[in-house]
């Protein structure tokens, strides 16, 4: 029996690792067979990504009902707590060596959750592979999504050579070392020690000795750096906006601000932005966060 679904289209020959890659982040369609189209593999994925077209596939046999979890390279984060489906998704994935619970929401000065190990190594530590880059974590020390991979990617693409770039909220470094590639500078900037920690080890392994890491609050980069910076990302969904007069006195005319908020209604925080010099100002969804509220991103080009 086939059924229609969203798919990733890749040449063959890197097939198996964008297989991998889409396993780790969540994003494979298990329920449904890859599929072989001349030179490339089509891929199925669970929702609509970069790069996505629509296509049928033959579904699986009946396997194993696996309990509903988000996977960050290692690790497992399980939605309801239950130590025997965790034992059970532990043995099921050869790539796993620990299964969490969240005991707390995103919290605290240093945006961090609490865990409880179900299964698997005491540990909250893991590296993430995403794009060819290798991240350190830990996830009781700094936030960290993988369903940002893409959203990463999609910035990559519209930055010229050279660009000046300051992450305003960097953590352990996702956004600035994905953009070190093109950039000729990116300051990270974090108030979190261990996130810090974690990104200067990033650096090191990823070879980008163009990032430059900052244990400093975002309000406080204007008067550490006499520049101003071609692009900016805020990647604060609950905290950007304060520091939207910061990211504004720090961009180029013409520079571009991403700024990133949790929201309940389109155009939310349009008011805000248009108290600011803007040459124009588009709203894009990133994805769903919970029941009525989802993570947007507002692409800011200063007037």
């Amino acid at each position: 029996m086939e059924q229609d679904q969203w798919a990733l289209r890749v040449p063959r020959s890197q097939g198996e690792g964008e297989r991998l890659r889409l396993a780790k982040t969540g994003l494979l369609d298990r329920s449904l067979r890859p599929k072989v189209d001349g030179d490339t593999l089509l891929i199925p994925v669970v929702e609509e990504i970069a790069g996505a077209e629509r296509t049928a596939f033959q579904q699986r046999g009946r396997t194993l009902e696996l309990p509903r979890h988000e996977l960050i390279g290692g690790i497992a984060i399980m939605l309801e707590e239950n130590p025997v489906a965790a034992g059970e998704l532990l043995a099921s994935r050869p790539s796993l060596h620990t299964v969490l619970f969240p005991v707390s929401d995103v919290e605290g000065e240093y945006r961090t959750r609490r865990f409880r190990v179900l299964a698997g190594k005491d540990t909250t530590r893991t590296t993430c592979i995403e794009y060819g880059k290798r991240f350190e974590i830990d996830l009781a020390e700094a936030y960290f999504s993988p369903r940002l991979a893409t959203e990463r990617q999609r910035i990559v693409s519209r930055m010229g050579e050279g660009e000046r770039v300051l992450d305003m909220f960097t953590g352990v470094g996702p956004f600035a070392l994905s953009l070190a590639d093109r950039a000729s500078l990116v300051v990270a900037v974090d108030t979190n020690p261990g996130a810090i920690s974690l990104l200067e080890r990033n650096i090191r392994q990823n070879r980008a000795l163009n990032v430059l890491p900052f244990l400093a609050d975002a309000s406080h980069v204007r008067g550490i750096l006499p520049r101003t910076f071609d692009r900016i990302i805020m990647n604060h969904p609950t905290g950007a906006i304060p520091f939207l007069p910061e990211a504004f006195a720090l961009c180029r005319p013409g520079g571009s601000i991403h700024c990133y908020v949790l929201q309940e209604t389109e155009g939310e925080v349009l008011p805000e932005i248009r108290n600011y010099r803007i040459r124009e100002v588009s709203e894009r969804y990133v994805r769903s966060y919970s029941p009525g509220k989802w993570h947007a991103v507002y692409d800011i080009v200063t007037g």
